[in-house]
């Protein structure tokens, strides 16, 4: 099915809204995504989350029922999220789910279609969204196509890429794409772009990924803004530096909400029933992020530190 930009932005008019106030994921995905929002539709960073704790600024808790959580996804009914995990094993959506964006739930992909996921990251679906083209320049093409390690996926599911290409139309896909799959690109990421990040610190972890021709393992940056902010800012800096997106305005963060991230069988949660086990274990968030694995997170009453 293909997706149209009219029914969703008529579904969640909160995507076209100038200065939102928003959440992002912290590691390098939600550090782009902030780039893209910040230059284009003028939001406001106010705060990160990384699965374990929430880290707010004094704006995000005067305008809690106004925020946006991106490249997340949040339970709460008042929140509003935009990301791609998979959160569903049929076609039945959680309530707290129908206020946020999603290109799995758009296209009705659940745990039982995991070759069929969203390929890309959330940058690129709002890249699609807005109908913003990157600067024609390798390494802005590198910056953006790093964030949720699309370059790899890319090369490594062409048929499900191709499938979402489709699903995403009147967009210049040949210009983001072109070349992704072949040895010149992997030297760019090689030589350039995994350097440049490690330069700067924004290099944590491996991850199981490795890439077509020279078998490159994929860099992660996950980001505590308890300590990193210098590698923030380097992010951003570097991403206005080829990208040309105007830096978000660094939020002064005044507390952090402490959770605690769990992993179960995803067999354990459908035994129980999807709805039943949310509530029992009062959810914040959660994704399904393989075929046998259920990752979720609490708050209990969210206490603060």
């Amino acid at each position: 099915m293909k997706l149209s930009r009219d029914n969703i932005f008529k579904k969640y008019k909160w995507l076209r809204e100038k200065k939102r106030p928003f959440i992002i994921s912290s590691d390098y995905d939600g550090i782009i995504c902030a780039s893209f929002l910040s230059h284009y539709l003028n939001w406001e960073l106010a705060g990160y989350y990384d699965y374990n704790s929430i880290w707010l600024s004094k704006e995000a808790i005067k305008n809690k029922n106004k925020l946006i959580w991106v490249d997340l996804n949040i339970l709460p009914k008042t929140g509003k999220s935009i990301g791609g995990h998979i959160v569903s094993f049929d076609d039945k959506i959680p309530k707290g789910f129908k206020s946020s964006c999603n290109p799995n739930i758009l296209q009705k992909i659940n745990s039982n279609s995991f070759n069929k996921k969203f390929p890309f990251s959330t940058l690129i679906f709002l890249l699609w969204l807005h109908n913003k083209q990157i600067k024609n320049h390798e390494r802005a093409k590198l910056l953006t196509l790093n964030s949720d390690n699309a370059w790899m996926k890319i090369q490594r599911y062409n048929k499900n890429t191709e499938e979402w290409i489709k699903a995403l139309p009147e967009y210049e896909w040949d210009k983001l794409l072109k070349d992704v799959d072949s040895l010149s690109f992997e030297k760019q990421v090689d030589q350039f772009l995994y350097p440049k990040l490690q330069s700067i610190d924004a290099f944590t972890s491996f991850s199981k990924l490795k890439s077509k021709y020279l078998g490159i393992r994929s860099r992660e940056c996950k980001i505590n803004p308890d300590w990193d902010m210098d590698i923030i800012l380097k992010l951003f800096y570097l991403i206005a530096d080829y990208l040309e997106w105007t830096p978000p305005t660094i939020p002064d963060i005044i507390t952090r909400v402490n959770g605690k991230q769990f992993k179960v069988p995803i067999a354990k949660v459908q035994k129980e029933g999807l709805d039943k086990f949310l509530n029992k274990n009062k959810i914040f968030s959660y994704a399904i992020t393989s075929s046998k694995t259920f990752s979720y997170t609490v708050f209990n009453k969210l206490t603060q530190k």
